[in-house]
């Protein structure tokens, strides 16, 4: 049964889906995002259900907490089930929003399902025309340049950072070498669970420059801060197939293992530039047996990949060493998968098969 209603507005989403543009799939001959593709609705349901709660349960759910004009609009959650309590809660340091569920011990069958709606639209930035973008304040410059828990910013990453931007002298230039490096020095692990853990101080003291976007990614991320660049992961999941025609950069349907991390760069005259370096890799390892570097579908997806995102995909969050309230575990890396909890400990949010839980995706 319903328990309370969050969601916003529905004139709002039907105004938005009118204003949205459907583009018919394309070959995979090239990746060319561009907001002029306009805008595009999705709904998420992520269902819980779990077995009878010998102890006091919770679940973790995070909520679309990106609000950002230009590319992505939350419309509003809904929640049903039978937990105790529901509350939404937002993450003090970095704004992440999470729905909480708590069952009491003796509930017979737990279920929770809740429902997000959000608009996206792709991202492109002509990097070659700078434009009149403010500074960003200095606690928001300071946030993004902090190290955390697993992105350090002294030792071996500061000093691979001073090595890969020798020389260079804008932040474009900075940013750039980065990307380059990690796409031409890092692999795609498919062996890696989840979407890795973003250990980068292990992965360049180990030199395994393997692993996957949270991993990849996370590795840009501590680089470019370590280089003096502001810059953050964006923690989401992919909602549709790529409309490119890239098996590997899309999901629809049901997008339960379908979890995404990308990166943003702060770029003086730019602001958030996004980037991606993680999925180059993935289309090298996925898009079919045998693709290098060279190859044109992987050099196009390259040259797209700094500077623009294809929105087939949501962003959560960006936050980091991530406190869940009323847990008794440790923080989080980061925010992007359901998470649960009991007397016992924490649940494997990695397999939704033993936490029971189906994330699935639609476009409105």
């Amino acid at each position: 049964m319903d328990r309370r209603d969050f969601i916003k507005a529905t004139s709002l989403f039907a105004a938005c889906a009118k204003a949205g543009s459907r583009i018919t799939q394309a070959a995979p001959s090239g990746l060319s995002p561009s907001p002029a593709n306009g805008w595009r609705m999705f709904e998420v349901t992520t269902r819980v259900e779990l077995d009878k709660t010998t102890s006091v349960t919770r679940v973790w759910i995070p909520l679309p907490s990106m609000d950002e004009t230009e590319w992505i609009k939350p419309s509003g959650n809904n929640w049903r089930g039978n937990a105790s309590t529901v509350s939404i809660e937002r993450d003090p340091a970095y704004g992440a929003e999470m729905l909480i569920a708590l069952w009491a011990a003796g509930e017979a069958a737990p279920v929770l399902e809740v429902k997000s709606i959000f608009s996206t639209r792709d991202r492109a930035i002509d990097l070659e025309r700078p434009r009149n973008v403010a500074a960003l304040d200095k606690a928001t410059a300071k946030l993004y340049t902090k190290p955390t828990e697993m992105l350090p910013t002294d030792g071996i990453v500061r000093k691979t950072a001073m090595e890969i931007t020798h020389g260079a002298k804008t932040d474009v230039e900075k940013a750039r070498a980065i990307y380059e490096w990690i796409v031409d020095n890092t692999q795609r692990n498919p062996k890696t669970k989840g979407c890795g853990t973003g250990d980068i101080r292990g992965m360049l003291e180990t030199g395994n420059l393997s692993g996957k976007c949270a991993d990849l990614n996370a590795l840009y991320v501590g680089l470019a801060r370590a280089a003096g660049l502001p810059a953050r992961d964006v923690y989401g999941i992919r909602v549709a197939d790529s409309r490119f025609g890239y098996k590997s950069l899309g999901k629809s349907g049901d997008i339960s293992k379908a979890q995404h991390c990308r990166a943003e760069v702060w770029l003086s005259g730019f602001g958030w530039v996004p980037v991606d370096p993680a999925d180059v890799r993935k289309v090298v390892l996925e898009e079919r047996s045998g693709l290098t570097l060279n190859d044109d579908v992987v050099v196009a997806a390259r040259k797209a990949l700094f500077g623009s995102w294809e929105m087939n995909w949501l962003g959560y969050n960006v936050a980091h060493d991530v406190k869940l309230p009323g847990s008794q575990g440790p923080r989080l890396p980061f925010l992007m998968y359901p998470q649960g909890e009991n007397a016992s400990g924490r649940f494997d949010s990695l397999d939704p098969t033993t936490f029971r839980y189906k994330i699935t995706s639609r476009e409105i």
